[in-house]
């Protein structure tokens, strides 16, 4: 017979109450990762340096600095693709980090502690 408050197949020693409080003490620990990386800033060059970017973790473009000797006014094609190359190895690094925090916070599982 299963124990009162468990759920068969649990083993008896997780009520809803400890499931609850380790759903709710993931979330707390969820948004706080989520802050931090929000709060976070992934730069990236191209062009061997001649072109570097800063987004944040919310993906907002912060900073922009351009090598005077990158702008060719002959050339602003060659400009306008180091500035996207740039801005997009960024976006993929705060990617590469939210995924990499959400891993961590739910150890591979599908998002469930337990």
């Amino acid at each position: 017979m299963a124990k009162r408050g468990g759920y068969p197949g649990m083993g008896g020693g997780m009520n809803m109450n400890n499931i609850m409080k380790q759903a709710q003490k993931m979330q707390k620990q969820m948004e706080e990762q989520q802050k931090a990386l929000e709060e976070s800033e992934f730069s990236a060059t191209a062009g061997g340096g001649a072109v570097e970017v800063t987004v944040t973790g919310k993906k907002v473009l912060t900073k922009v600095k351009l090598d005077p000797d990158a702008v060719d006014p002959d050339d602003v094609e060659m400009l306008e693709d180091l500035i996207m190359v740039a801005v997009n190895d960024a976006l993929k690094k705060a990617d590469e980090a939210s995924a990499t925090a959400m891993s961590r916070m739910t150890g591979g599982m599908g998002g469930f502690p337990f």
